[in-house]
């Protein structure tokens, strides 16, 4: 059983009416609602609101995949917080930051760059599978076609990635390192550009078998059981 937490901000649904009309539960319900559907997966949701900001020791401990949304309040995430998220990848947890969680402390912390990129609201995306023998890729046909998505163009400022699986291609001829993997201590990440909160991109059934496949994916191989600093030997 693959234990995923969805950790959502929720703060955009809750002030904007046109976020609010397409995802009326929250943006972390939604992913909630297509990975319980999947047997071998244990799923939870958790916001900034609640205790700890939903990223406790206990809460991680019991997380092989941890689903990342953000955009609003990146800074609102402490230190602690973030750290500790770090923490728990370089042990083995599997890390997802979905569309605007490019810019979360913990994924800047774990790839060690400016995460900067060049955005446009409203453009026609046509999401090209690059690496169709990869995991995240399995049952994808492609193209896939968003009639409205948030551009993200490059520059992309991210070390190089272990593999690209998808690029975007935007109706404004930009293009995008849409779906990329890190590997960090013994943590897989898996980068994915899609989900603008404005757009119903997370309902998109080719959309929900890519974030499936990256949690099956992204699930622990091996875990540390000690902290990833120095060990006696």
């Amino acid at each position: 059983m693959i234990r995923v937490t969805i950790w959502n901000e929720f703060i955009e649904e809750r002030l904007f009416d046109d976020v609010q009309k397409v995802y009326p539960d929250g943006i972390h319900k939604c992913l909630e609602a297509f990975l319980s559907l999947n047997k071998d997966m244990q799923v939870r949701c958790v916001t900034l609101d609640d205790p700890e900001q939903g990223l406790s020791d206990e809460i991680l401990g019991q997380t092989d995949v941890l689903l990342w949304w953000g955009h609003h309040d990146h800074d609102a995430v402490t230190e602690e917080n973030a750290e500790r998220v770090k923490r728990y990848v370089l042990n083995g947890m599997g890390f997802i930051p979905l569309h605007s969680a490019h810019y979360c402390k913990p994924i800047k912390k774990l790839l060690g760059t400016s995460m900067c990129l060049r955005w446009k609201h409203g453009e026609r995306e046509k999401l090209i599978c690059v690496n169709p023998s990869h995991p995240i890729a399995d049952g994808i046909t492609e193209p896939i076609v968003l009639e409205q998505e948030e551009m993200y163009g490059e520059y992309f400022d991210i070390p190089k990635p272990d593999e690209i699986v998808f690029l975007g291609w935007f109706s404004n001829e930009e293009v995008f390192r849409s779906g990329c993997t890190f590997l960090r201590g013994w943590g897989k990440i898996f980068y994915f550009q899609p989900g603008h909160e404005e757009y119903p991109i997370y309902y998109h059934p080719q959309i929900q078998r890519i974030i499936t496949n990256a949690v099956r994916w992204a699930a622990p191989v091996n875990r540390r059981t000690s902290d990833y600093d120095n060990e006696e030997a």
